[in-house]
């Protein structure tokens, strides 16, 4: 049992037990004598449960309230809609406990978070201890955790040893390996606590530019690429056919673009831009230079809908240069399929669109010079990999929805060119953006009602698909009821989640795209979907549950038509969270609400788990650690000049650790 929650946390080993770094430190210096609280502070304090109990309220939310007392004095802390705790925190329970301190019939404490210390206290934390706070999990509490750290900790450090060299170390100043582990673990300030941590942080940094860097340089002298010629044939008619002007940013970035698939290297280019930039026709500027070269050109998307959706647009646009696309899919009869492979088998010229179907065995390609990999981060590795294998060193694209800083990207996509659309078209109306407390609930629906009476459609989203006895948050399947029997019962709704199949999804939204459905009721599923113009409103229920990129990508669902559209952000939420809400709503710049989510969220929010199933990053933060980026970057470049397979002796260590931490590293490094 233990061992499956330790599994929970990524610990398999003891190595990875050393790697389970404390996400929070208190010291003495930063907890308040509950006396000493004032309204308006945020505050940190340690004390013991003294009583407890659920209170519901007159509008149905119900609060775990718990009453805190040290030496000093007592205060109520709340915890709005998490009545769960109540089975959780005991009375008698010694919590640290921290967040601002508001007024409500007195003075309360209302959490960010908390922590149940068991015997910490009574360790010494009080009189100036610095506590290593470790995330916990179900089934493993914080105090356990830290009571298994510190019995082994000094037998599992005799262990370590450092794998990079003196010199990297100096520059960055950073400490050596044993003494970072020993200072994140058990420091005696929060001083020597970041600078244990900034050791692992340029660790995870540096490998990350290591490997980046050694993939690119690979993919870049591995094969030549083909030499595309610019004839300004196919895409000088593309552009005089237009009827719209192409932006700056697309124009920029198409000449970047051009000039990579007319040099001898293989092109390798990711290509950023926010919803509504305009990637699709850079897309197909692209895709005619390699047909104007009489090669063929394939358009990946993650789903039928999306493949759909660009063979519709593709076949709009390339229609006055006599081209109709290929769509291939999984859908396809096998006749349709067999027509289909035919075309693909042949020397003509070809832009085709599909899904994963274009990556089976039985597709051939004649001459496959160009591959468009749309959404790229819903695909793993081995399918991006498996569609430039289907030709002759293709020129590759990738393009991604999620815009992060142009510095980040590249830091981030080391091995990959990065190209950004930070320029939106013009004419696209901006979605109004509104935040609407619980008490407007009734008012909400009223007007998406009236929206949809207008003959408009709308999306309604909640963080989790069923109620669960741990949170009081709305699900989709009991709203979705709800709904469909109240407040909306005049039009036909329709339910989207993640556990139904491909198959019921894709119908779902097919029927939604044909007008059959007024209003989805779903996950975030729809978070990446197909261009539905008549849609106008998107409400979010339990806004402060989405990170902000993930928001901007639901609100980027609507605004897709000439008509007004909305985003209503609906719940009940905290003054942090409406903050973090309002700075949102303040702006529709995906570029400037990413900054924001990584300051505040951090980089897990914006990209998730890597591809290749292994996280780039447990430790650093691309926000926090920035000053510790260049260094890093340096340190890997001058690395791979000198040595650039890491085969030199001195390097051993280094080559080691990289193997310990990513294993598929080797295949980059062509050892063992």
């Amino acid at each position: 049992m233990r061992a499956e929650s330790f599994r929970r946390v990524g610990v398999l080993t003891a190595r990875d037990l050393l790697y389970l770094v404390p996400h929070r430190y208190e010291d003495a210096s930063t907890v308040t004598p509950i006396a000493s609280l004032d309204v308006g502070m945020d505050a940190t304090i340690v004390g013991r449960v003294i009583s407890k109990g659920v209170l519901p309220t007159r509008k149905g939310l119900r609060i775990f309230q718990a009453v805190i007392r040290d030496a000093t004095g007592m205060i109520e802390v709340a915890w709005p809609g998490q009545p769960y705790l109540d089975r959780v925190i005991h009375k008698d329970s010694m919590l640290l406990v921290a967040g601002p301190v508001r007024f409500f019939h007195g003075r309360q404490l209302q959490p960010r978070e908390y922590v149940d210390l068991g015997d910490a206290a009574d360790d010494g934390f009080e009189s100036g201890r610095v506590l290593a706070v470790y995330p916990a999990t179900e089934g493993l509490t914080f105090k356990t955790i830290r009571s298994i750290v510190q019995t082994n900790l000094p037998q599992l450090l005799a262990s370590v040893s450092e794998p990079l060299p003196a010199e990297l170390l100096r520059v960055a100043g950073v400490p050596r390996l044993p003494d970072a582990l020993r200072l994140v673990h058990a420091p005696t300030s929060l001083a020597e606590a970041e600078s244990g941590r900034a050791r692992l942080a340029y660790e995870e940094l540096l490998f990350m530019q290591i490997l980046r860097r050694r993939a690119h340089a690979i993919a870049r002298t591995r094969r030549r690429g083909i030499t595309f010629e610019n004839r300004r044939q196919v895409t000088s008619h593309l552009r005089r056919e237009l009827p719209f002007e192409l932006t700056g940013a697309q124009t920029r970035v198409i000449r970047e673009i051009v000039a990579d698939m007319t040099s001898p290297r293989r092109m390798h280019r990711l290509l950023q831009g926010d919803v509504g930039s305009g990637k699709t026709i850079v897309a197909l500027f692209s895709a005619m230079l390699a047909l104007e070269n009489g090669y063929q050109a394939a358009l990946m998307a993650p789903t039928e809908l999306l493949a759909e959706q660009h063979q519709t647009t593709a076949t709009l646009l390339l229609a006055p240069l006599g081209i109709t696309p290929l769509l291939v899919t999984g859908g396809m009869t096998a006749r349709e399929r067999g027509a289909a492979a035919a075309r693909m088998a042949s020397e003509q010229t070809l832009l085709v669109i599909g899904t994963h179907a274009l990556v089976q065995e039985s597709t051939t390609f004649a001459r496959l010079g160009l591959a468009i990999i749309d959404e790229q981060h819903r695909f793993g590795v081995e399918h991006r990999a498996a569609l430039s294998a289907k030709g002759e060193a293709p020129d590759v694209l990738l393009l991604s929805a999620t815009p992060i800083p142009r510095s980040l990207a590249l830091t981030m996509y080391g091995d990959l060119d990065v190209s950004t659309l930070d320029e939106r078209p013009p004419g696209r109306q901006p979605v109004t953006t509104v935040l609407r407390p619980e008490s407007a609930r009734e008012r909400v629906l009223g007007f998406v009602d009236a929206e949809l009476r207008k003959g408009r459609q709308a999306y309604i989203v909640y963080p989790v698909i069923e109620e669960s006895e741990k949170t009081d948050l709305k699900a989709a399947t009991t709203m979705y009821e709800r709904l469909s029997t109240g407040p909306l019962a005049a039009h036909r709704l329709a339910l989207l989640h993640g556990r139904m199949s491909a198959d019921e999804r894709d119908a779902t939204m097919r029927r939604f795209r044909d007008g059959e459905i007024a209003a989805l009721v779903a996950t975030t599923v729809i978070e990446v979907g197909i261009d539905v113009a008549n849609a106008t409103v998107m409400l979010v229920e339990h806004p402060e549950r989405f990170g902000l990129s993930q928001l901007h990508q639901l609100r980027g669902r609507v605004g897709r038509g000439a008509e007004q559209s909305w985003c209503i952000l609906l719940g009940s939420y905290g003054p942090d969270s409406r903050q973090r809400l309002e700075l949102f709503a303040g702006t529709d710049d995906g570029f400037e609400i990413a900054s924001a989510d990584l300051r505040l969220r951090g980089m897990g929010d914006l990209f998730g788990q890597q591809q290749s199933g292994e996280a780039a990053f447990r430790i650093a933060d691309m926000v926090r650690d920035e000053h510790l980026l260049m260094p890093a970057r340096e340190a890997a470049e001058k690395l791979l000049q000198a040595d650039p397979e890491l085969r030199d002796q001195a390097h051993a260590p280094l080559r080691k650790a990289l193997s310990d931490r990513f294993p598929r590293a080797l295949e980059l490094f062509r050892v063992g």
